[in-house]
C-alpha cells in the first residue's frame, strides 16, 4: 500500500507541474493584455522596412540550394557534437565504442557520397 501512495504522489507532482506550466503563461499573457496600452493606428499594422514605405510583394523566392547547404552543415555539426564526448571518454569505452563510432561515421560518409553523386553540393 505504501508503494501505491508513492506512485500517486509522483503523479500528483507531475499533474501540479502540468497545471502550473499551462496556468502561468495564460495568466502572464492575460495580465499583459490588461496592462498594455491599446491605441490602434494604421501605421502600426504596416510592415517595417527600416523606416521606408513597403514596396512590392513580401515573399521572396530563395534558391533551394541555400537550404540544402544549411541542412548539410547542421548534419555535420551534429556529428561533431556526437564525436566529442566519445573522443574524451575513448580510453574508458574501449574497442566496442571505436567500432560503434566507425559505423556512425561510415553512415554519415555514405550520406555525403549520396549527396555528392546527386550533385546537391554543386553550386552552379
Amino acid at each position: 500500500m505504501e508503494m501505491l501512495n508513492l506512485y500517486q504522489n509522483n503523479y500528483l507532482i507531475v499533474f501540479v507541474f502540468l497545471c502550473l506550466g499551462i496556468l502561468l503563461p495564460v495568466v502572464a499573457l492575460f495580465i499583459g493584455k490588461l496592462l498594455r496600452p491599446y491605441k490602434p493606428i494604421k501605421e502600426k499594422y504596416t510592415t517595417y522596412e527600416s523606416g521606408l514605405d513597403p514596396i512590392g510583394d513580401s515573399r521572396v523566392q530563395f534558391n533551394v540550394r541555400y537550404y540544402i547547404f544549411a541542412l548539410m552543415f547542421v548534419i555535420f555539426d551534429v556529428e561533431t557534437v556526437f564525436l566529442y564526448p566519445w573522443a574524451v571518454a575513448y580510453e574508458k569505452l574501449g574497442i566496442f565504442a571505436l567500432i560503434e563510432m566507425m559505423i556512425f561515421v561510415f553512415m554519415l560518409v555514405i550520406g555525403l557520397i549520396y549527396a555528392w553523386k546527386k550533385k546537391v553540393l554543386k553550386w552552379i
